[in-house]
């Protein structure tokens, strides 16, 4: 996989379209202030780039070597400062602390079942009380072959309506920002939320890492 990912970024991957249209418009609505930000699943980074042009301290993440290269041009070619690290978000190293703002862009969608949970394990110790946390994927109700290779060949899959609210809402308040959904096609639809951590989101991801005393 990790391949995959490296030869369409040399070649040009088809989601490297620029910043994104919902970030922008949070950033220019003035919904999410600058602070500290991190981009999980960053690719070439014209989302953190984006970021810090609007004065938040931008750390970028991602599992693709070429990526992370290609985005620490781009960021100097910008004149901006950004932190981009090669990392896996189901085995996250190299990271510390908690963020104001965390972003994801059809990152966790595309993770098998397995790697959503350890995703969660390692990214809700990021947040803390109040942050904010952009999450855009595909999403509609799987066809039948769809499902069959989910749970046969756990393969990874779009979301399902209510999969975020379920894997989230015990974290996070959520607001779906945007979403479209057609009737055909390979891609039925996508959603983007915008989440709010909960008082209890620290407690809660504490416990998830075996960090907690009592």
């Amino acid at each position: 996989m990790r391949l995959a990912y490296d030869l369409l970024y040399r070649f040009g991957a088809p989601w490297e379209i620029g910043p994104r249209k919902e970030l922008v418009q949070l950033v220019e609505d003035e919904r999410i202030w600058p602070g500290r930000a991190i981009d999980l699943g960053c690719g070439t980074g014209d989302n953190a780039i984006f970021l810090a042009q609007h004065g938040f301290d931008v750390t970028g993440v991602d599992y693709t070597p070429y990526a992370i290269a290609k985005a620490k041009r781009k960021a100097a070619a910008a004149g901006v400062d950004v932190e981009f690290l090669v990392g896996d978000l189901t085995d996250l190293h190299g990271v510390t602390g908690t963020f104001d703002f965390l972003v994801d862009y059809g990152t966790l969608d595309d993770l098998s079942e397995k790697s959503r949970e350890s995703y969660l394990h390692n990214v809700l110790p990021l947040s803390r009380p109040g942050s904010q946390f952009l999450l855009w994927g595909f999403e509609w109700e799987l066809r039948w072959w769809e499902r069959a290779m989910r749970d046969v060949l756990k393969a990874a899959a779009a979301f399902t309506p209510g999969e975020v609210e379920q894997r989230f809402g015990p974290h996070f308040q959520i607001e779906r920002i945007a979403s479209e959904s057609r009737e055909k096609g390979w891609m039925l639809g996508y959603a983007a939320y915008l989440m709010t951590a909960r008082e209890e989101v620290r407690e809660s991801s504490l416990l998830m890492t075996g960090q907690a005393t009592f």
